[in-house]
């Protein structure tokens, strides 16, 4: 694709190292995307510009990752017509991570999430992906060889383990 479909934001610069592996995902199947800092605490402003205005950019999915109470992915959802995909971070301040996996898992009837791991931006930018792929071939090709590479790699590994 051509333009900025997908955007990944997060909360705090300190999320980055997290919310590098869905962008490494989105490089891997060729899907291009912006990558910003949108705090819903600190920035309300901007969370809510970006949120209202993602999908009139052409945006298609939001991929929004946060730690500690991890309001961001919800605040999005809340204003935004766009599927989001939250990604909980455990971050210093946090309860072992529990605090972020329940405050984006957690959301209210009618203000839906899709939720990944905790630090599991990897299967956050698959999951982009696939939403991406029900309107690209292309797309959708890369993750069907992706998932055939993942299914040889177990049988190339189970072969090694038996001999």
């Amino acid at each position: 694709m051509d333009r900025k479909t997908i955007s990944i934001v997060m909360g705090s610069d300190s999320d980055l190292t997290v919310m590098k592996q869905a962008a490494e995902m989105l490089d891997y199947f060729g899907i291009e995307y912006e990558i910003d800092i949108v705090s819903a605490h600190r920035t309300p402003e901007k969370l809510y510009d970006f949120a209202s205005n993602a999908h009139q950019r052409g945006i298609l999915a939001i991929i929004a990752g946060a730690g500690g109470a991890a309001h961001l992915p919800g605040m999005i959802a809340a204003i935004s017509p766009l599927p989001v995909i939250g990604v909980p971070i455990k971050s210093s301040n946090s309860i072992d991570g529990w605090d972020s996996v329940l405050s984006i898992l957690q959301m209210p009837s009618g203000v839906p999430v899709a939720t990944v791991a905790l630090n599991g931006a990897k299967n956050a930018g698959i999951l982009a992906a696939q939403i991406i792929s029900t309107i690209d071939k292309d797309v959708r090709n890369k993750i069907l060889d992706y998932k055939q590479e993942m299914k040889n790699q177990v049988i190339e590994k189970s072969d090694m383990l038996k001999s």
